[in-house]
């Protein structure tokens, strides 16, 4: 999927480790010294701000790791998370089709 900004050129959106280039999707560069990231791995979310498993929606996944540290569950990381330079873009990008959070979690907790 890409994306038109008003007066930007068309960009492809990214996944959170791509954004990051964390290197801890499955088969990342990371991934033998830091594991796999929680985001990459949830399935059940595949498809939301039209991200690749949890790759878009990474600020409602438990698990992740932030700036190189465990964040925890949503309720310990939300507040750094609003202030994420991706989770800015992501809700740029998606606009008045960002998915509700309350959906998010949801999918997240019946899996």
């Amino acid at each position: 999927m890409t994306v038109q900004l008003k007066g930007y050129k068309t960009l492809a959106k990214k996944n959170c480790w791509e954004f990051s280039k964390c290197g801890r999707e499955p088969g990342g560069q990371h991934v033998d010294d830091l594991g796999e990231c929680a985001a990459a791995l949830k399935k059940c979310v595949n498809g939301i701000h039209d991200g690749k498993n949890g790759g878009r929606c990474c600020w409602l996944v438990a698990g992740t790791l932030c700036e190189a540290k465990a964040s925890g569950s949503f309720a310990q990381k939300i507040v750094s998370c609003l202030g994420c330079n991706f989770y800015v873009t992501v809700a740029k990008e998606q606009g008045e089709d960002i998915v509700p959070d309350s959906v998010v979690l949801k999918k997240l907790e019946e899996a």
